[in-house]
Parts: C-alpha cells; structure tokens; sequence
C-alpha cells in the first residue's frame, strides 16, 4: 500500500474508533474513556469558554480540548462548556478503575536498589531536563490525526506495573514496552515537534520527546540513534529513531510514554489495534 494511503487509513480509522465513542448531542463531543491513565480528545464549538473543575482549559481555536486521567486517579472531575450565545453545558468525567500488575522481589543488592550520589545528581539533572521539555503548550492540534505504533512488535510491558525492591514500592511502568531488535525503525505516532533529544541518559538512555499540542507529548526511551533534532518538525510515519538497550534495560525495546501535561496517561489506549503489521521502513 502507498506510504500516503496508508496515512489516510490510520486517520479514518481513528475518526471511526472516535466516532463509536463520541458522546452525542448538546455542545461537547467527547472521545476516549474516563479511565485510569486514560485520554479523553474533545471539542466544543469554536470561540466557546472550556473549564475543568472550575479553571479555564487551554483549547484551540477549533474547539479541540485534552483532559487525562493519572494511573491512581478516583475523583470526577467537572467540564463546563459555555458557548458564544450563552448556552453551557457540563459534565461529570469520573475515571474507571483499573487493576495493575505489582511484582514483588526481595533479597537485592542495595546497589541494584538506590543509586549512589552520584547518579542520583545525574538523575535529579535529566529529569529537570525532561520537565522543561514538557512544558511547551501551544495551540495545535496534531494529535486530532490520530495515533499509529511508533514499533510493531510483541508488548512486553504496560502501563501502570509497579515492582517493589526489598519492600520499597519503585515508580510504576509509564509506558508500552514493544520488543525489537536492536536497529529497529521507530516513526513518529503523530506528527509533532522535537522537544528534547537526548543520546545518554541515566535511566532511559537515548531519549527523545516530540510534542503533539495542547501539552501532548510523547517520550521514546532506550534508543540507539536519534534521527531528529530538537525544533524539528515531524509527520506521522516519519522515521524518527531506532530501537537500543541503552540505559537501565535487560534487552533491546522501546518504551513509549506519553503525558499530557505533567499527568502521565496510557498511550496504548489510543490505539484499536495490536502492534504486529509490517513497518515500512
């Protein structure tokens, strides 16, 4: 299949899976689920005034608007739309739960554990450096294209795992894991632009983050090459990276995780389809 035909599939069946989901009628159009690390794409009509529990939501000219929910999160939360003629809806999001997989393992080296001083300034660094890139917010709307798998391969990790080490609870798994060899063709989900491209860090290894609009961004971790820089703009479907075992990692993969804003949300969910066709690069 062409490489624009295939583009225009991915868009049209986003628009089909966002269409089964919309909640109809009234002024908000909804698509998505209220769920654990969920994404919720919406849009009210142009020039209308958008809040979530009681604070202006930062929404395009078009109307489109983004809400996420964290991996822990129980509380509704209340979206007002108050169109141009003075006529306001709302509505109550209230994220379902989830169950995540805990892995306990005990009898660790502490090394293995907590990191020495040393990396732990490193680590302190490279996450400043991470928040500075999510911190762009401006008004396009490339994730409305929809979204593709950066990867076609078996998933071997998911969002919202946790382990605990000698009892002490770890960070929970952020992202999608999809196994890969070493080499492997990594393209932009949507289109986008670069935000940070990092070759080496602590952690995550080669590292690099592309923003999608409205704080949309996606991180690509473990890399062995970056192929964009910083400023770049990208398209979905363009080759962007591939696939390493850099960083803290037992084998070659990608781990792609996506935040909206400081809330980190499931990029699996934005997906109706496994990661097993044939990639064109």
């Amino acid at each position: 299949m062409p490489d624009h035909l295939a583009s225009l599939l991915a868009a049209l069946l986003f628009c089909l899976v966002s269409a089964a989901s919309a909640d109809d009628g009234g002024l908000i159009e909804l698509h998505g689920r209220a769920v654990q690390g969920g994404l919720i794409i919406g849009r009210a009509p142009p020039g209308a005034e958008v809040e979530l529990d009681g604070e202006p939501l930062r929404h395009a000219a078009d109307g489109f608007f983004l809400v996420g929910f964290s991996r822990d999160e129980t509380a509704p939360r209340r979206l007002v739309v108050r169109a141009r003629d003075g006529s306001t809806e709302s509505r109550e999001l209230k994220p379902e739960p989830r169950e995540f997989d805990i892995q306990r393992i005990d009898g660790l080296p502490p090394s293995q554990v907590t990191p020495d001083p040393e990396a732990l300034e490193r680590i302190r660094r490279e996450a400043g450096q991470v928040r500075e890139a999510r911190k762009r917010l401006d008004a396009r709307t490339d994730f409305a294209g929809g979204f593709i798998w950066p990867v076609h391969g078996p998933i071997t990790g998911v969002y919202g795992s946790q382990r605990i080490l000698n009892g002490e609870p770890r960070s929970p798994h952020w992202g999608v894991d999809l196994a890969a060899p070493t080499g492997t063709p990594v393209v932009a989900p949507a289109a986008g632009v670069v935000t940070l491209a990092h070759p080496d860090m602590y952690f995550s290894g080669g590292t690099l983050m592309l923003d999608h609009g409205l704080g949309l961004s996606s991180a690509f971790l473990h890399l062995a090459e970056i192929l964009v820089e910083p400023g770049q703009r990208v398209e979905q479907g363009d080759l962007i990276a591939r696939v390493g075992a850099t960083g803290r990692v037992t084998g070659a993969h990608l781990d792609w995780r996506m935040n909206l804003g400081e809330t980190r949300v499931d990029p699996q969910l934005l997906i109706d389809e496994p990661p097993q066709t044939t990639s064109r690069y």
